[in-house]
């Protein structure tokens, strides 16, 4: 079980690399106009706040398509930090910050969709959806806080911005958002059962 939880972590970093490599051009680009790591950080929330409201408003591949280049920002604001020589603790903290808070903005503009629509039993499910991303997020944090490195899981930020995408071009916001919730949920007990082994181990 271990081993398949470190491949699957091995795969998103490879891939990870092959995006930001792919994307090096623009990095370079915005490293010439002396953008910051920061404000590139800033841009992708301001990007996933009007994906937000365009879920609100019902045009979804809209939504679509401005979180998926938010989702590219997030990739950008790193890669341009390393490349920069700007890697702060300050930055990941805001990095990090605004990705919780974008993700529960897109989550709680699908929630209210739903709503919207009378589909009570879709918000609750969005609800434990949320909940599970942060705990997500929260179980690595506080992992890592122990001094273990924790990214295993089948369902991290990269993977849940691909499926929310998923949902939003092709519509299919309450399959999205059930698949969201359980795997989240099972990605937190990955996390938690990866921790104590590894504390058990020391």
């Amino acid at each position: 079980m271990q081993h398949k939880e470190e491949h699957i972590a091995t795969i998103r970093d490879f891939l990870g690399d092959r995006l930001r490599k792919a994307f090096e051009p623009f990095t370079r680009a915005f490293q010439r106009m002396h953008v910051t790591p920061n404000q590139i950080t800033i841009a992708g929330a301001v990007l996933n706040l009007a994906a937000a409201l365009l879920v609100v408003r019902g045009d979804l591949i809209v939504a679509g398509v401005v979180f998926v280049a938010a989702g590219l920002f997030d990739v950008l604001d790193g890669s341009l930090a390393r490349l920069s020589k700007m890697v702060t603790p300050f930055g990941a903290f805001l990095d990090s910050t605004l990705d919780r808070a974008s993700e529960g903005a897109i989550l709680v503009a699908i929630a209210y969709r739903f709503a919207d629509m009378g589909h009570a039993f879709d918000v609750a499910v969005v609800v434990v959806a949320l909940l599970g991303s942060l705990l997500v997020s929260y179980t690595r944090a506080r992992a890592e806080a122990l001094g273990l490195e924790c990214k295993v899981g089948l369902m991290s930020r990269p993977e849940r911005v691909v499926l929310i995408a998923i949902g939003l071009f092709f519509n299919v916001l309450p399959y999205v958002v059930y698949i969201l919730a359980v795997l989240t949920i099972y990605t937190v007990v990955q996390r938690v059962v990866h921790t104590y082994r590894g504390l058990r181990i020391r």
